[in-house]
């Protein structure tokens, strides 16, 4: 099979090293891809918010089928456009991608389906932003409604803290996206991911994940995109894997297709696993960055052969096999981010890391030049994945890889995975 893969970071990194390893990938397209993808197919520089140049793209190069790896491209439709092309796709079409795209259209679709889900209100002036916070208490969560990157929810530890949050997004910080904000209540609980692949009225389980937001030790500091990973996550029991499965993802798929916009594709349900019962704080209508730096690497079942299942309709004839591992992934981030961070910094050691038994090296965010020198040109640069028996090893191979590598400019935490 030929194989479009759409995307550059080190989400896309891990896809392409996964389809490439399938005994179905004849031959692997990556539009943008970089430098570190370039061992495992043929980059192919296009702007991923260029829909017009991908769609050309994959004009040309006729894959039998396209993976979108980031949300950007997903909830602007561009499965929409592949697919009225004649070209099969791996991802929800724009009226499901909503999902993710406004956290306005989550929390209702939540509420019409029965879903569990903390109390939320969404604002368009600060009038009802007001309102709202002294209905909640003051401490609350704070969300803009659209795609901020990973940066738009303000945990408020008091009213001032949330209004102060809610007049920056809906002031224009996040743009359109802080159009409406979400005032939510805030709940608590052991955070977790599930992952499920979905192609309309039936669901599958691939896989969970922890993920730390923060982007210091002790979970101090702003929040990001994620600095690291663990899969299993470890409060996430089979029993509660099936009543997240039952409660929600098979609801809100039923629920999806018998309205007409059927979800086809990877869905990620952000939880906060509440003393009631699992909550959901988010959904996202892609792989997750860093979570599936520690799936992937765990699933022993052919990627290609699932995410065909998906898009054909056949998930209900599919079943998945994991190696009984562990996986760790500690993200390596530019000083400064997730705020100013600069760029061209040297990285070196990454050969030696790669030496470490059990370790994947995912690159986010580096440029290789012809001397083979490593640079960081991004927020989050490196996913350091460690495997092992159990979360200690895959955690111990997973900073015994992180300190071979020199790079005075970079920081990570060093709590991942911790307990």
């Amino acid at each position: 099979m030929n194989i479009l893969l759409i995307g550059s970071g080190g989400r896309e990194h891990a896809l392409a090293w996964a389809i490439a390893a399938s005994p179905l990938t004849d031959r692997l397209v990556i539009a943008p891809g970089s430098d570190a993808m370039a061992t495992l197919g043929v980059c192919v520089d296009v702007d991923i918010e260029d829909h017009d140049a991908l769609l050309s793209l994959a004009d040309d190069e006729g894959p039998d089928l396209v993976v979108i790896g980031p949300e950007g491209p997903l909830v602007g439709g561009l499965v929409d456009r592949l697919e009225a092309a004649g070209h099969r796709a791996f991802g929800p079409r724009k009226a499901a991608a909503a999902l993710e795209g406004s956290k306005e259209f989550a929390r209702q679709a939540c509420a019409r389906y029965n879903i569990p889900q903390p109390g939320f209100t969404a604002c368009k002036d600060m009038t009802s932003v007001r309102a709202a916070v002294a209905a909640a208490g003051g401490a609350c969560v704070i969300k803009a409604d659209g795609l901020a990157a990973g940066k738009g929810v303000v945990v408020a530890d008091t009213a001032d803290e949330a209004i102060e949050a809610a007049e920056a997004m809906l002031g224009g910080r996040f743009g359109s996206a802080g159009s409406t904000v979400l005032v939510e209540e805030r709940i608590s609980g052991p955070e977790a991911s599930l992952f499920a692949l979905v192609d309309g009225p039936t669901a599958l389980f691939i896989g969970s994940a922890q993920d730390h937001k923060r982007a210091f030790d002790n979970d101090q500091g702003p929040n990001t995109g994620g600095m690291g990973a663990i899969s299993p996550a470890p409060r996430l029991d089979e029993a509660l894997q099936q009543q997240v499965m039952d409660q929600i993802v098979q609801p809100l798929a039923s629920g999806l297709a018998e309205e007409g916009t059927p979800y086809r594709g990877i869905l990620y349900v952000g939880l906060m696993l509440a003393a009631t019962s699992p909550q959901v704080i988010e959904f996202n209508c892609r792989f997750g960055d860093p979570e599936a730096q520690v799936i992937l690497p765990r699933l022993r079942s052919d990627i290609v052969t699932a995410m065909l299942a998906t898009v054909e309709g056949t998930l209900a004839n599919l079943s998945l096999r994991w190696a009984n591992t562990h996986a760790v992934t500690v993200v390596m981030a530019t000083r400064g981010y997730p705020e100013q961070y600069g760029k061209g910094s040297a990285i070196s050691g990454l050969a030696e890391a790669e030496r470490a038994e059990g370790a994947i090296l995912f690159h986010a965010g580096t440029k290789i030049g012809h001397d083979g020198q490593v640079t960081a040109h991004g927020g989050r640069v490196l996913a350091v994945t460690g495997l092992g028996d159990n979360p200690a090893s895959a955690r111990a191979t997973a900073y015994e890889a992180v300190d071979c590598i020199d790079w005075p400019e970079g920081f990570f935490r060093t709590d991942i995975a911790a307990g």
